[in-house]
């Protein structure tokens, strides 16, 4: 008798009859080492991951692993952000030892990446319970001060108060990997840089770079300024600051202009009030040595560009890529637009990123000039607060989904340098906790790990003496907004 069994073995056949289809262990996929499956598995977005899991028994507890969408995360967020929240994470699968298979722990890659696809509400703390004993020193009011996250502290310079004076004050406050420890706010005496409002600070690797900023006499600066940060548990925090030697060429002096930092030596810088009140719109990029110790400016000079405005945000949303959002243009408009600075051909340019107002829901108004734009866990902006045309402070939170427009070779019109961003780019948030005050030009710093956000001072309403019903006050409130995952 002729043999009729299936190729591959898989057992005799009846007479004439075919032979039956072979099982789906027989499938090529199936015959591939988890390496490999991995490897083929990270080529794909994470819904057709999703899709695959769900083939059969033997695939989905391979795409639902720990380790699949650990490194899942890393690809789409970075992995600074991952390892950030591998630290504050004990329970986490590296932290265990057993792979994600075993243990009491429930935390879970695949659960944390779904929570920060569909983030839809926030929670908001007063740190003032947080800070301890009421003899415990703490920041004077301000506004259009600097905040940043810098070796797990919190790091506040300068700023305008009452009377349109400056401040030239330095500020720290210990955070380390545990945001519910008590905080203790300490005077940091650095000396320099003079004092001043409406600078930028951003934080690179371990160093803080600043640039100019108005004193109270209204004079503009275009100094620049490195300053490295460093706490011992004895001794405290301690900052040091060095004038930036950056040669003859330098930006025009300026004030509530934005900046961020990009790349590991780079900071670029937009706008803001020059000489004479003049709105600025021209862009500059200062190239640091790896020592930190001399810097490089040059300007980008493209078309289109922005136009001209000030107190708006520029965030960085990649290793190439930065984010400009609002502000308050020449004519004293308030603006809602939004627009890219992609270096990573090399060549530098602008590119305007249009999106339908209907995306925004009836009766919620996104220009404002002096809020906050942050990049948070999952590649979005967390934009808080500001003000309209009219002053009239805001309190809301709206997230800006920058996933699509951060992978190289995005589509866009050559000929405008416009590209329509997808639908639904933007979402408001629910705020849940405690509710701040409506506030502008405060400031905001996001931790390592992306999911909590700092924010200190700003201009808020408030009741000025007893004859006139309402005004304007400075405030001096730290407290915090933390991106609702349950790890």
């Amino acid at each position: 008798m002729p043999d009729t069994r299936a190729p591959g073995g898989g057992g005799a056949g009846e007479g004439s009859s075919p032979p039956p289809p072979p099982p789906p262990s027989s499938s090529p996929i199936s015959s591939l080492s988890h390496d490999h499956l991995l490897t083929v598995l990270l080529l794909l977005p994470a819904d057709s991951i999703l899709s695959f899991s769900s083939t059969c028994k033997k695939f989905r507890a391979f795409a639902c692993s720990d380790a699949l969408w650990e490194s899942v995360c890393r690809r789409e967020w970075g992995s600074p952000f991952v390892d950030a929240i591998k630290s504050s994470s004990p329970s986490s699968s590296s932290e265990r030892g057993d792979g994600g298979g075993g243990g009491r722990a429930s935390f879970s890659w695949m659960r944390v990446y779904e929570q920060v696809s569909r983030l839809d509400s926030i929670r908001c703390r007063s740190l003032w319970d947080y800070i301890g004993g009421e003899a415990t020193p703490v920041p004077s009011p301000r506004a259009s001060h600097s905040l940043n996250f810098v070796s797990d502290c919190l790091v506040l310079f300068g700023g305008g108060c009452e009377g349109g004076r400056h401040l030239d004050d330095t500020w720290g406050a210990y955070i380390g990997k545990d945001f519910r420890r008590k905080l203790k706010w300490e005077k940091v005496n650095s000396g320099n840089p003079s004092g001043r409002f409406g600078h930028t600070c951003v934080t690179v690797g371990d160093f803080l770079v600043l640039f100019g900023g108005i004193n109270d006499h209204g004079n503009r600066q275009n100094d620049t300024w490195v300053g490295q940060v460093a706490y011992h548990e004895t001794y405290g925090m301690t900052l040091l600051w060095r004038l930036l030697n950056v040669g003859s060429m330098m930006p025009p002096a300026r004030g509530a202009h934005a900046a961020c930092c990009i790349g590991d030596r780079m900071m670029i810088v937009h706008g803001g009030i020059g000489l004479h009140g003049l709105r600025l719109g021209d862009t500059w990029v200062l190239e640091l040595s790896e020592n930190f110790r001399f810097g490089t400016w040059h300007e980008i000079v493209t078309h289109p560009t922005p136009p001209a405005r000030s107190g708006h945000s520029l965030t960085c949303i990649s290793g190439t890529q930065t984010i400009l959002f609002g502000g308050r243009g020449k004519e004293y408009e308030v603006l809602n637009d939004v627009w890219l600075l992609d270096m990573s051909d090399g060549n530098s340019g602008w590119i305007q990123l249009v999106y339908e107002l209907r995306d925004v829901p009836e009766g919620m108004h996104l220009p404002r000039v002096g809020h906050t734009a942050s990049l948070i866990l999952g590649g979005r902006l967390l934009i808080y607060g500001g003000e309209d045309a009219y002053r009239n402070r805001k309190e809301d939170f709206w997230v800006f989904d920058t996933k699509a427009i951060q992978s190289t070779g995005f589509p866009h019109d050559q000929a405008s340098n416009k590209v329509l961003v997808a639908n639904n780019s933007w979402r408001r948030l629910k705020l849940m906790g405690y509710k701040p005050s409506c506030r502008s030009f405060h400031r905001a710093c996001v931790d390592p790990s992306g999911r909590l956000l700092y924010i200190f001072g700003g201009m808020v309403d408030g009741l000025i003496e007893p004859s006139v019903s309402s005004g304007l006050r400075f405030d001096g409130e730290l407290f915090m907004v933390e991106l609702m995952l349950q790890c």
